[in-house]
Formats: C-alpha cells, structure tokens, sequence
C-alpha cells in the first residue's frame, strides 16, 4: 500500500452530508494527500460505511477508519466489513481499531475495567473469524490506537503498526523504539495556518478541551513530562504548542517532518477552524499546505 508521508484527519469527515464528503475527499485526493481518515464518535456515521461511501467517490486516496471502535461492533462483524471493503478496494482500505475511553464505553453500557486484555481478546477472535471468510487479494492492514507501551506492543505483535492521536513528535520517538522498523506507525497532528500566538493557542485550546477531560491523553502526556498545571485552564502554552502545530506554512511543514524523522511512516494532518469544526475551512488550509508539504 502506496499512501505517501501524508494524509488527513477530520471529525467532519464522517459527520457531513455524503455528497459535502465525497466532494470532499476528491478535493483531498486530487491536493496528492495520501490518506482520509474517518473517526467514529458522537454525531458521526458508521465508519466502515462511511469508508466504502469515500472510496467509491475516489480513486487513488486510501481510507482509513480513526478509530472503529471495538465496543460498537462484535469482532466477526469487524473482520467481516474489513475483508469486504479489502476485497472491493484492493490496497486501499486501512482499519483502525481502538479501545476508546471510559466514560464513553460506560456511557454503552460496556466495562472498561481490563481494555488491553479486551483488544487482545478481540483481535483472536478476529483472526479466528478471518479464517472463515474469503481471503481478499491483499487483506487490509489494521492498526491499533495505541499510546502507551502495552498496547504499542499488541500493536506490534498482533496487528501492523499504531495509529497514534494528540501526540507530539517526541511520543512518536517513543513509539518507534517499541513498534521496532517494521509496523506501520501513523500519528495524527492538529494544525492551524495562524501565525498570531494569541489566536492560534485560543484555537489549540478549544480543540483540545474535550481530550483534557479523557484520562488516557492525560496519563499518556504525564509520562512526556506534562504535569497537572499544564492541563489547568485548558492547558499550557507548552501545552497548546505540544500538540497543535500553528503557524505559516513553513511552521507546520517542519512539525510534520519532525514526526517522520522520530519514526512515523506516515503523518495524517487535521486543520482546526477558530470556531467549530469546519470541513470548508480545512480544505482551504489543505489546498494551502499541499505545496509546502511536497505533495
């Protein structure tokens, strides 16, 4: 799978009218972005659906789900649909598969006492299941989100590679020294083409004031040095400039190459709006970042 050094992130993505989407990721693909990532949280649609929807309306650009959820959808439901979508859309479909938060999964009804042990569990029976269907061409790889070592390392062993989310370069370091050379590791970075510190840091805030409430982003940026104070008051400058590269074209250039030269195979930019998020508004800043970006 061919998807270059770097594709898209975008909440939207899987909350928009489809044509607004489809219209979309052919905007994305033509820009030369190698991948499209559709997210599965509240407000958005099925993303296993919402892929095969992106792919049929393009032609080259690879589709990832950011993250499915395993608690959504049994295992043979999950191998299923990835097989399907691997078989229609060869070399093109990447499933993302993540544990999600507590009180997300509670709010399901599910315990989130033991999520290692569950998506360990899960992928067995997945491969259990695989071993029933038919076999695409080329089955498509699936990636864990992963932060901390443990499931960095189920990352490694019984997946192909990590999907990372509200990380800094430096975890991507990290992440590379357990993945080892072979696993595929993908970061997201948020991003913003504003060059006034004021404005981008109040933009950085707002995206980042649902993450401070999840205690896995917490309990992963404490051990990058982060501290209590800096999740205070929606976070610290340090903070805010961690996690959201902000700047001119050049500034968010050099944030996605420091990710790449820490070890990420791949970096999946989102463009944050000064409001909410704004599908428009991202492509904008998409078409202005493509150039700089080399694509």
């Amino acid at each position: 799978m061919d998807i270059g050094r770097v594709g898209v992130w975008h909440p939207m993505i899987g909350k928009a009218p489809a044509e607004e989407a489809r219209h979309a990721a052919a905007t994305i693909e033509s820009l030369g972005y190698g991948s499209l990532w559709v997210n599965e949280g509240l407000g958005s649609k099925e993303p296993l659906v919402m892929s095969a929807v992106l792919l049929a309306a393009t032609r080259r650009i690879a589709v990832g789900t950011g993250i499915a959820n395993l608690w959504v959808r049994d295992a043979t439901a999950m191998a299923a649909g990835a097989a399907a979508l691997g078989d229609a859309f060869p070399d093109r479909f990447l499933l993302g598969i993540g544990v999600s938060h507590a009180p997300l999964v509670a709010g399901r009804g599910h315990d989130y006492a033991k999520p290692l042990a569950a998506m360990r569990t899960y992928l067995e029976a997945m491969d259990q299941a695989d071993r029933t269907l038919p076999v695409p061409s080329t089955p498509a790889p699936r990636v864990l989100a992963a932060l901390r070592p443990k499931m960095l390392e189920l990352s490694r062993d019984l997946a192909d590679g990590a999907h990372s989310y509200f990380v800094p370069p430096e975890h991507t370091a990290q992440a590379r020294r357990i993945l080892g050379p072979g696993p595929l590791l993908i970061p997201e970075q948020a991003v913003v083409l504003e060059s006034d510190p004021a404005r981008a840091r109040e933009i950085a805030r707002a995206h980042m004031s649902h993450y401070l409430t999840l205690p896995n982003y917490l309990n992963n940026l404490r051990t990058l040095g982060f501290t209590d104070e800096d999740f205070a008051g929606g976070g610290s400058n340090r903070l805010a400039d961690a996690i959201v590269a902000w700047g001119d074209a050049d500034a968010i250039r050099k944030r996605v190459h420091a990710h790449l030269d820490a070890g990420a195979d791949h970096v999946v930019i989102q463009p944050l709006s000064p409001d909410t998020p704004d599908l428009a508004h991202a492509l904008t800043q998409l078409t202005d970042l493509a150039q700089p970006l080399g694509l």
